[in-house]
């Protein structure tokens, strides 16, 4: 973590335990700082040294030797600098959060670029500070993180779970599922519209959204549970409804890490958000991916979907997400495609677990009605296949089992040709579909 010559001078190095110390301070917040710098240190001491109550307990920039000290005394939250170099800082991160996920994580750096904030959010970091410190954002950051360790003193809170359902492919039909599958849920859930230029979920549930994501980004950091349903919009006692900006130019001050907070509130307080983003891998729809339990990633029986398919496989790989994190759902599925599901997975390198069978004029008159096909017609095949890949998501687990398979004939054999070609990737198709 060193930049520049040597160790710090601390004694013992690359330690300092501050003088004064008081292992067992109630209602303090308690800090370790692992600093890429001894200015960087001393500048990050002088903050905290303006917060009531604050307490720095080591300081240090060997992270093998700083982290036993975070096992040992367990600070209410730990300040990382990154430097230019910033991978092993966030590995560092990575294994804080991952290890010790009480004590709140903060990143502090000079490089405040987007890419750098995401960076450390996805690594598991709650907060991101800008050097040198600027003074109101260090108090803010500072109540954020009083506010999260406030939480973890009090009995522990089951965090909701969240799904998202994705294709990197447009017209596959992923708001449609995202809909019924929250519909189906049967417990608190949230819909959140991350098509943030053109979300349309209101239609498909049938109401006039008054607020949106953008509002709640505004006010996050005074939000509670009052505020928070006023910016949703209910569909039933079940189900509500986070909506995308109406104007368009609202969208363009919505970053990653405001994301990152929003999915915070939503599954602190709600059993279930369902994620239906946008078709890209840009820095938003990651930004969700990347805190999704499970995502759903749906394709129809066509060459160009499927090979988007394998493509986003491909990058999730690349981004480190678990394939028991991924479940391929085949939409407008039907036995008229010449197509053997069998030879799909082989191609993809993962098995379906899912499918909707194709009825164009029972789904669109659903989303006429502004209803979930799932309320407006229960009894019918496509809600009960709906509901059956809702009850594995709620279940969490649970090998489904394997969906119909449709007959082989020409468009199979086109396939075959072109898995012969897919099995090893070239690293050219990811770059150019990122």
């Amino acid at each position: 973590m060193t930049e520049g010559a040597g160790q710090w001078p601390l004694t013992p190095p690359p330690f300092q335990l501050i003088p004064g110390l008081d292992t067992n301070m109630t209602n303090k917040l308690t800090f370790v700082i692992l600093s890429n710098g001894l200015e960087n240190f001393k500048e990050l001491r002088a903050a905290l040294a303006t917060q009531e109550g604050a307490r720095v307990l080591v300081g240090g920039d060997d992270p093998e030797q700083v982290f036993p000290e975070i096992e040992r005394l367990r600070p209410n939250a730990v300040i990382v600098t990154l430097g230019s170099e910033p991978d092993a800082g966030l590995r560092f991160v990575e294994r804080v959060a991952r290890q010790c996920p009480q004590t709140a994580v903060i990143c502090a750096a000079r490089d405040s670029s987007p890419d750098t904030i995401l960076r450390s959010m996805r690594a598991g970091a709650r907060e991101f500070l800008r050097l040198p410190v600027r003074p109101e954002e260090f108090s803010t950051v500072y109540q954020r993180t009083a506010d999260f360790c406030a939480v973890q003193t009090e009995a522990p809170k089951k965090r909701g779970r969240v799904l998202s359902v994705f294709s990197s492919k447009g017209g596959t039909g992923t708001t449609f599922i995202a809909t019924n599958v929250a519909a189906s849920l049967g417990r608190p859930t949230v819909l959140l519209d991350l098509n943030l230029q053109a979300g349309d979920l209101g239609l498909f549930l049938g109401v006039e959204p008054k607020f949106s994501i953008a509002d709640l980004i505004e006010n996050r950091e005074r939000v509670d549970d009052q505020l928070l349903r006023s910016y949703l919009t209910p569909h039933n006692a079940n189900l509500s409804l986070l909506a995308a900006p109406r104007e368009a130019d609202s969208a363009d001050d919505i970053e990653a890490e405001h994301v990152f907070q929003v999915m915070e509130i939503l599954r602190e307080r709600y059993e279930y958000v369902v994620v239906d983003p946008q078709h890209t891998f840009d820095s938003i729809t990651l930004a969700a991916l990347d805190q999704s339990d499970e995502i759903l990633l749906v394709l129809t029986l066509d060459i160009p979907a499927i090979r988007s398919t394998q493509r986003a496989l491909q990058i999730f790989d690349r981004l480190g997400y678990p394939r028991h994190k991924l479940h391929v759902v085949v939409n407008r599925f039907s036995k008229q495609i010449d197509l053997d599901l069998r030879q799909v997975e082989r191609f993809l390198g993962e098995r379906v677990t899912g499918y909707v069978q194709s009825d164009y004029r029972t789904a669109v008159n659903s989303i006429n009605l502004g209803q979930p096909l799932v309320d407006s017609e229960p009894q019918s095949k496509i809600a009960t296949e709906l509901r059956q890949i809702a009850a594995r998501f709620g279940a969490g687990a649970g090998a489904p089992a394997p969906p119909a398979e449709p007959r082989r004939g020409l468009l199979g054999s086109l396939f075959r040709k072109e898995k012969a070609g897919a099995k090893e990737p070239a690293a050219s198709q990811l770059t150019a579909v990122g």
